[in-house]
């Protein structure tokens, strides 16, 4: 039984809360690693400078909807109203596809479904909402956890990034992994309205 999740708009406290849990050396390696200039990476803004953004600043990142590419980024929250995590879509619509990133900062629910909730959320939004064709990922090789829950979702094999992922000193492969509109429909059939978001 997977936990209940929300996807909320994402507010200072939760851009605090995600720049805490990339201080967290481990939490780092899972999402993005750090920039070449020792920086924690993040997709789309930098936690800890969005704290203390200007309004104008805050609507660029999160509300913008001509920003290249487009964005539409979730706080994960818990049936318990429990910040848990971060989910972002980066959204090509000319070509109808889309890609996840899902950040579950919280260390001690992770492999508790968490992963798994919030991808099933972020594919009904492509699906039924955004109505896109195709969602995909991009996972580092060593990162076996997230590929398993991929794959146990639906996602496919499409191909291999090489030596694109730098990890401790050394660099490794990315494995882009996909799902289209008809493998969705056919394996999650009544899935339309059944994931909560508050945005």
């Amino acid at each position: 039984m997977l936990p209940n999740i929300e996807l909320r708009a994402v507010t200072r406290d939760d851009v605090a809360k995600v720049a805490d849990w990339l201080e967290d050396t481990e939490v780092q390696e899972n999402w993005f690693g750090r920039y070449t200039y020792g920086e924690p990476a993040h997709l789309g803004y930098e936690p800890a400078k969005m704290v203390n953004a200007t309004e104008a600043e805050w609507d660029e990142v999160f509300h913008d909807p001509h920003h290249e590419p487009h964005r539409d980024i979730f706080s994960v929250y818990s049936s318990s109203n429990e910040h848990v995590g971060e989910a972002q879509l980066a959204i090509d619509e000319p070509l109808g596809d889309a890609q996840l990133s899902i950040l579950i900062g919280r260390k001690d629910l992770w492999h508790s479904g968490f992963g798994t909730a919030t991808t099933l959320a972020l594919l009904n939004h492509i699906f039924n909402k955004l109505d896109l064709y195709r969602a995909w990922v991009d996972v580092p090789e060593y990162n076996l956890h997230a590929r398993e829950m991929f794959e146990h979702v639906g996602f496919v094999h499409e191909g291999t990034l090489r030596k694109s992922r730098p990890h401790k000193g050394a660099r490794f492969d990315s494995v882009i992994m996909g799902m289209l509109r008809a493998e969705y429909e056919r394996k999650y059939p009544h899935e339309e309205g059944q994931i909560s978001h508050r945005v």
